[in-house]
């Protein structure tokens, strides 16, 4: 038999405390370790000077006394607590624990790029609650002041810059995804992400090379060979910096009926494809090694970040970074008729919207394109 006895101490403001004495001591429910107390978070006035602090004393005192029933009845009586007080307690315990740890967790389930953009939100998150955060206390003015926040605060990286419109859009995202795991694993008793808004992303610039720009740049000496050879095959497949730089032989096959083809897994999206590549792709990549070397080996960040720039001043055409090209890619597919859905399923777009940003800027090029095909009659 557990003794559940009900009690209160002094804290500030002339008020007490009440909590839970339990003799002898039980398991916390939270961290598993025994103890004598459990705090309610309830309090009284030692000295109430007005009708409503007395009525407050009146009703805490019995709502007191209502939970530590409950919690005698739980340890003691378990046959006789009912399965919705059960469930409220389960709701309760809940309640209490930490949303900012429970992100965290979500983050790290999160793999290649997108964890570090999980974790770069949960940063923004525990600053803007001092890193406590119960579930408990979310509700739609909570996440609309984190919205707020994130429209308005200066960047992590430098405090001369405020954070980017998309990067608020990405970060708010990453709280409604994670309010929507938490209402399925049973945190939240109402479904909160559906009641909030995204934030509007801001309409941007896509950096490109016409074909032009394109071939001008192909015909430029550059001096990193394996700069221009890594750039051209991004341009020919529409490959990002990474996948080219983790690329290895292994991946890259070759069938009569296929042709030349990569099957790779998207950093970005945890997506399988199979990419077909051109004749002309697969001769950038030099002579083939073992299966586990990589075809681009060598090429780092300095590369793609500084000495590409300097190739682009070279050759005149306008400046833009690399994961330009494989915008790139998609433009100039689009410019010389290939289909929307081809196009989507070649960048491995989860969805045909994220493609057809492309197509508001491939009219102004279709006529460069279409006289860029000559023949010699």
């Amino acid at each position: 038999m557990i003794k559940v006895k009900l009690r209160s101490k002094a804290i500030s403001g002339d008020r007490h405390s009440y909590y839970l004495d339990f003799y002898p001591a039980i398991p916390n429910p939270k961290t598993g370790i025994s103890t004598r107390r459990e705090f309610l978070g309830l309090y009284t006035f030692d000295k109430p000077k007005t009708p409503i602090d007395k009525q407050h004393n009146k009703e805490t005192e019995i709502l007191a006394e209502q939970i530590r029933q409950k919690k005698d009845n739980q340890v003691n009586k378990p046959e006789i607590y009912t399965g919705y007080e059960k469930a409220q307690l389960l709701i309760r315990e809940r309640g209490e624990l930490s949303f900012i740890d429970y992100f965290n967790q979500l983050a790290e389930k999160r793999q290649a790029s997108n964890h570090d953009n999980w974790i770069s939100a949960s940063h923004y998150l525990e600053k803007y609650t001092g890193g406590k955060l119960k579930f408990i206390d979310l509700d739609e003015r909570f996440c609309e002041g984190f919205k707020e926040y994130l429209l308005t605060t200066k960047s992590n990286k430098s405090t001369k810059v405020s954070l980017s419109q998309n990067s608020a859009v990405s970060y708010f995202n990453k709280l409604k995804a994670a309010l929507k795991q938490a209402y399925k694993d049973g945190y939240l008793q109402t479904d909160l992400n559906a009641k909030i808004k995204s934030v509007k992303p801001a309409e941007t610039e896509i950096q490109f090379l016409t074909l032009e720009e394109l071939n001008i740049l192909a015909n430029t000496d550059c001096p990193n060979p394996l700069l221009k050879r890594a750039a051209l095959f991004s341009a020919l497949t529409g490959m990002a910096f990474k996948e080219i730089q983790n690329l290895t032989w292994g991946e890259v096959h070759h069938s009569n009926e296929y042709g030349y083809y990569i099957p790779h897994k998207r950093q970005k999206t945890g997506g399988n494809n199979y990419l077909p590549i051109s004749k002309q792709a697969f001769t950038l990549l030099g002579e083939r090694q073992q299966p586990a070397d990589k075809v681009f080996i060598g090429l780092n960040n300095r590369d793609r970040y500084y000495h590409f720039h300097i190739w682009l001043a070279k050759a005149g055409v306008r400046d833009i970074n690399f994961h330009g090209l494989r915008h790139t890619y998609a433009t100039i597919q689009l410019s010389l008729g290939s289909d929307l859905y081809t196009v989507s399923k070649l960048l491995d777009h989860k969805n045909i919207r994220t493609t057809q940003v492309y197509a508001k800027v491939i009219n102004p090029t279709k006529r460069k394109a279409a006289d860029l095909i000559h023949l010699d009659i």
